[in-house]
């Protein structure tokens, strides 16, 4: 080795991606698993994935109450000695709802897994939801929510989906104090029945485990039907407010204020989703982006501010969210819409493109490595109904997308007028 000539380095552009591959296989009972299974140490990942996130609920606070409490107790165990079990063989157990999807998980050493599966099946197939443990629920619930309510950006996060898809929206709901009083267990029993069922279940492993591992996945949620009751198709119709722009006084005392700016934006599936990836980093995505040199690093409003694309099943949207002084607020919208009028009205230059793709790509490098985050990588493309042609067709719009691409979709989505507006002080 010549030690005096360095090595050859290469941009990430130049890398030729490939995503390993998952493996897929169907329980007895129809369950569709997923595995990659490789990890040099003997651990692994096991998540169960339903569509019970908050679209499907019936009531407003249920989805969130039923993935937080489904660790609650069984017909056999209490809280305390579930928890005592898997704090015994020191496992991870995480389970949460989000807009669309609930997921139960359990991270855990492998030699532990035959332990481990029994209670997890348990959780789903007899949770019985204490009331004395639902009473505490809402009690801590409602406790975190009067605090949060306070904090002027937790209000604006509220405010700003709700007029963009309405209050009564899944996407646009949120839940008041009086809400958490109107939960019942009656309502989590049904919903877990309703939601929480093998036929509606996928499930993701990955790490390192063997043929008898996958058997025991199979053995404890392969058999039989479970959780199988009638549930009818949901549609939710969009009411967006009428007005656009907002000023709500929330605290006179405090030094900053909120800002949000939202606009509709199409779902995954439409063809203008992963350029505008690329445009939504380059606008505001990344600590380098036009908003941060601006008004962090010129103007000095913030000390961060991001845009991010949401990452829904039914509805998109493209979303702007930051914390700026009291007193400069005004003027931090207004250079928010200077650097958008300067991606409709000037091209980018190659230089400032090729530096974005090169992060772009770069993280992409990072999310690859490792069983853990390629399974994640297959979670979000098979929840989203793509195959692997979708990752090849983002790599191929990253690596080849133009300046003129960039500017002919800053016209056709960065129009002031189609923003909601809102600002909390």
């Amino acid at each position: 080795m010549n030690r005096i000539t360095p090595p050859h380095t290469y941009s990430p552009i130049e890398f030729d991606y490939k995503l390993p591959p998952c493996t897929h296989i169907t329980l007895d009972n129809g369950i569709p698993l997923y595995y990659v299974n490789d990890c040099i140490e003997p651990v692994m990942h096991l998540e169960l994935v339903f569509p019970a996130g908050l679209w499907y609920e019936p009531k407003t606070g249920v989805a969130q109450a039923t993935a937080s409490l489904i660790k609650s107790g069984t017909a056999n165990q209490s809280s305390f000695q579930i928890n005592e079990t898997f704090e015994q063989y020191g496992a991870t157990v995480k389970a949460g709802a989000g807009n669309d999807w609930a997921s139960l998980s359990v991270s855990c050493l492998t030699k532990h897994l035959d332990k481990l599966l029994p209670l997890l099946s348990s959780l789903i197939t007899e949770a019985i939801f204490p009331q004395h443990e639902i009473d505490i629920y809402i009690q801590n619930a409602k406790q975190r929510l009067s605090v949060q309510l306070k904090k002027s950006d937790f209000v604006a996060n509220r405010y700003i989906d709700q007029y963009l898809f309405g209050l009564q929206h899944p996407y646009g709901r949120y839940t008041h104090l009086e809400d958490l009083d109107q939960i019942t267990r009656d309502d989590l029993i049904t919903y877990c029945k309703q939601h929480y069922s093998s036929s509606q279940c996928k499930i993701f492993m990955a790490g390192q485990f063997n043929d008898t591992d996958v058997q025991l996945v199979n053995q404890y949620f392969g058999q039989g039907k479970w959780n199988e009751t009638m549930r009818n198709e949901i549609n939710h119709p969009v009411v967006s407010a009428s007005e656009k722009k907002y000023r709500i006084q929330h605290d006179e005392k405090s030094v900053q204020g909120s800002i949000r700016m939202i606009r509709s934006f199409p779902e995954k599936t439409h063809p203008d989703f992963s350029p505008m990836i690329m445009l939504n980093t380059l606008f505001g995505g990344y600590f380098g982006s036009r908003l941060m040199s601006n008004i962090r690093e010129d103007k000095g409003y913030t000390y961060g501010i991001h845009t991010y694309l949401y990452n829904n099943m039914h509805l998109g949207a493209f979303i702007l969210t930051t914390e700026a002084g009291k007193q400069v607020c005004e003027a931090c919208v207004s250079e928010i819409y200077k650097e958008m009028d300067l991606l409709k009205y000037e091209k980018v230059s190659d230089e400032e493109l090729l530096l974005v793709k090169n992060y772009l790509l770069g993280n992409l490098l990072g999310d690859l490595d490792g069983a853990f985050q390629i399974i994640q990588r297959w979670k979000n493309l098979i929840l989203n109904g793509f195959t692997e042609d979708r990752f090849y067709n983002n790599i191929h719009t990253y690596k080849n997308i133009t300046p003129n691409d960039l500017q002919l979709l800053a016209n056709k989505y960065f129009v002031a007028e189609d923003f909601y507006e809102l600002v909390v002080t």
